[in-house]
């Protein structure tokens, strides 16, 4: 292959990189914190003890899955929800005509296969996992939560894609601790579910019109504000088991009691706020509530970071 041909492979297999920079906002800090996050189960599964260059690979192949199934799923979605999306969010790609369909479709298919690589290079039942998960993903975004008629439909069954984080984590390092996995998958489902309730305010919009059930739509943006507000004290309340039944030290209870109360805090603005307000603040709550979910996985990966430091040097607390 001569110099030409080399440059413009090259260009082709980074334009899916370069594109994310310029898709949407990300926050430095929030892509920071999926690495933490997609690290922090497998670390919580292995516990605290040396690390081989074996389970190193794993935490990283474990990274590289995760975060390539979200850059495809996110892509997944804002393809199938781009009617929703005119309306709601016309700065996006695809309703703002930045890209073409085209491209959209085979830039979410390279992290797809992306995805199913990685996760067959840990082991066979996180590829199983990831090609299941896919499948839901895709008939959910695609046609489920525009076609059944359950009330609150989509809020309903859209935390399940994030729930893949913690179980694939176990499956990364071999261990099947059940009452583990259940507990931070409780605590997953309602952090997430939380802020989705609180966004689906902000979209409810285009949500009406595109027949979407969420929360805000199948009964009221007041109803849902208060169901957000309830989930987020679910969660609250499986983040301190969590700490209980696992290896996590205080370091993780006082940081995230802190950081659950704060948003509490902040969700009960939601619910006590006018109608006519809630839309814009439905929003706001909705990324606090996401940056809380990111961080509770956050403080796992670092408390048991110190933890493992202070192990190195036979210190405990």
């Amino acid at each position: 292959m001569d110099g030409h041909g080399k440059r413009k492979k090259s260009r082709i297999f980074k334009r899916p990189f370069k594109f994310l920079f310029s898709w949407r906002p990300f926050p430095v800090y929030e892509l920071v914190s999926y690495v933490l996050m997609y690290a922090s189960v497998p670390m919580l599964a292995y516990g605290i003890q040396p690390y081989s260059l074996n389970i190193i690979k794993i935490i990283i192949l474990t990274i590289l899955t995760l975060y390539s199934g979200f850059f495809a799923a996110l892509i997944w979605n804002d393809i199938t929800d781009r009617d929703i999306d005119a309306i709601v969010h016309p700065n996006r790609p695809l309703p703002n005509g930045s890209i073409s369909s085209k491209k959209f479709f085979i830039i979410a298919l390279f992290f797809s296969v992306m995805t199913f690589v990685f996760s067959l290079l840990i082991n066979f039942w996180c590829f199983v996992l990831v090609i299941t998960a896919a499948l839901f993903v895709t008939f959910h975004n695609k046609y489920l939560k525009k076609i059944v008629k359950i009330p609150a439909y989509s809020e309903i069954f859209t935390p399940l894609q994030w729930i893949i984080v913690p179980i694939f984590g176990f499956l990364a390092i071999g261990v099947l601790n059940v009452q583990q996995i259940a507990l931070i998958v409780i605590f997953t489902y309602f952090a997430d579910n939380a802020h989705d309730l609180a966004e689906g305010i902000h979209d409810v919009e285009g949500d009406l019109k595109n027949n979407v059930r969420t929360y805000a739509t199948s009964f009221s943006e007041k109803t849902a504000s208060k169901v957000s507000f309830g989930m987020f004290f679910i969660s609250g309340l499986f983040g301190i088991i969590l700490y209980i039944k696992t290896i996590l030290s205080p370091i993780f209870l006082i940081s995230f009691i802190i950081l659950w109360i704060y948003m509490l805090f902040n969700s009960y603005k939601l619910v006590k706020t006018e109608k006519k307000n809630m839309k814009q603040l439905g929003e706001t709550i909705g990324r606090k509530g996401f940056d809380y979910f990111l961080m509770s996985y956050n403080l796992i990966f670092l408390d048991i970071l110190i933890q493992l430091i202070l192990h190195s040097f036979n210190l405990t607390f």
